[in-house]
């Protein structure tokens, strides 16, 4: 490995370290209001405190310890908006969640709602480059070659579990 490459894969170590030093708490606030915001409208803190059955004095708090590091705007009784940064660590949180949910519902057959529960526990502990190398498996494994090959469809079959979707 050449020194250039070296320092590229440090700085990049650097970068993610950054992106992950937030609670699993705090990431969970950051991608729903990225959620709730992709259809274009102000999110507010009751919308966040449904989102995430919590109360509303639980979001306000942790909308201040996120505008403190400069994830979110927000303005008291006002809606929330994610900065720039904010928006680089939701789409990472994100992005585990959705390599998580795929890898436990199209190939390892579990139920939607339990996939889903998982990877929203799971994303957390997913570093960026284990998350974009479990998406090229997914993709390679559903894609490549003439779509879902039949060995995973018996694999599912075989564990009782309900059978991967068709699309």
């Amino acid at each position: 490995m050449t020194q250039s490459t070296k320092e590229k894969r440090t700085e990049a170590e650097r970068q993610t370290y950054r992106l992950r030093r937030y609670s699993a708490n705090m990431e969970d606030y950051l991608e729903a209001i990225l959620t709730l915001s992709s259809g274009g409208l102000p999110v507010t803190v009751t919308q966040l405190s449904d989102a995430l059955r919590v109360s509303k004095p639980s979001v306000t708090a942790a909308m201040s310890k996120l505008a403190a590091e400069s994830l979110v705007r927000h303005e008291k009784y006002g809606a929330v908006e994610l900065t720039s940064r904010g928006r680089t660590i939701a789409e990472d949180v994100s992005h585990r969640h959705e390599a998580l949910r795929l890898f436990l519902s199209e190939i390892l057959g579990m139920r939607p709602e339990t996939a889903d529960e998982d990877a929203c526990k799971l994303e957390h502990h997913l570093s960026h480059d284990s998350s974009v190398q479990l998406t090229r498996f997914v993709d390679y494994v559903l894609n490549a070659d003439g779509g879902k090959p039949a060995w995973l469809s018996e694999f599912v079959s075989s564990q009782g579990n309900e059978p991967v979707r068709q699309e």
